[in-house]
């Protein structure tokens, strides 16, 4: 099982009836060479993005604390040229973006044609944050799911591809993640007391999270909900997804290319016989 995939708002999402874990009978030693060949195929892709420059692309990853979205990106993000890629990590908002509409530390971030742009959170941090904790009124946030959608929905009109992931792990494996911090001196640095904080809102979290899953599905922006227990799994399936919606555009990017090669070669032999 690849990740399990909403692209129509409304639809139901239990979080809890979706596993996290690999299907049976998938291991991380056979799934190796697939992900290798998936990092090549990503590192070809986003070339020909670079160059054909008639579309970006928006990888949006959300997550409870310890999902892994650091580790998706240092993965899966790893393959691909750092020419064209940009990671922004989306905090608690300064006090200029508080003096601003929610979206607009956002859309400031979104790629150029022809690059890549990784969110590490995102602009849904102002209806999941923002609701478990009460930070605004119930009527603000209840709107921003249309708003999100319009953003996205525009985004996509004007040639970005959006991928949004969620990474799903289990209460358990979270747990394990976090005392794993604890005693390793070397992740100590990542140590947070209010990670704990936030995993004792755990069931807060799940309906923020599907609500807001549901209501932002759509065909051009849709959700990948992605089994994260194991590292290795979570990255293959991101990756996967990520080539899946490359690949269709691969004929057009390389089709542009040729006829610009084409075009550039005739003006350098007319310029060639003006010199003669």
């Amino acid at each position: 099982m690849d990740a399990t995939v909403f692209d129509k708002p409304g639809a139901k999402i239990k979080l809890d009836a979706i596993s996290e874990k690999p299907p049976k009978g998938v291991t991380e030693e056979n799934s190796r060479e697939e992900f290798e060949r998936l990092g090549q195929e990503l590192f070809d892709l986003q070339d020909l993005l670079w160059g054909a420059r008639q579309h970006s692309v928006l990888v949006i990853l959300q997550g409870r604390d310890s999902a892994g979205k650091d580790g998706a990106i240092k993965h899966v993000v790893g393959n691909l040229n750092p020419r064209g890629v940009h990671v922004t990590s989306f905090g608690v908002p300064t006090p200029e973006e508080l003096e601003h509409d929610f979206l607009w530390r956002v859309h400031r971030h979104a790629p150029r044609k022809g690059e890549f742009a990784i969110f590490n959170r995102s602009h849904y941090e102002d209806v999941l944050v923002v609701r478990v904790h009460d930070l605004v009124p119930k009527s603000l946030w209840k709107e921003r799911y249309g708003h999100i959608r319009d953003f996205e929905e525009l985004l996509s009109e004007h040639g970005t591809i959006v991928l949004k992931f969620f990474l799903h792990i289990s209460r358990g494996e979270q747990k394990k993640r976090l005392l794993k911090r604890e005693e390793d001196p070397r992740t100590a640095w990542k140590l947070n007391a209010g990670d704990w904080e936030e995993r004792e809102l755990w069931d807060e979290y799940t309906d923020a999270y599907e609500e807001a899953l549901s209501r932002t599905a759509t065909e051009t922006a849709p959700w990948h909900i992605v089994p994260s227990d194991a590292k290795w799994y979570r990255n293959l399936v991101v990756a996967r997804a990520i080539a899946d919606a490359l690949r269709p555009h691969r004929k057009a990017w390389q089709k542009h290319l040729d006829e610009e090669g084409a075009r550039k070669r005739a003006e350098l032999e007319a310029w060639h016989k003006g010199k003669r």
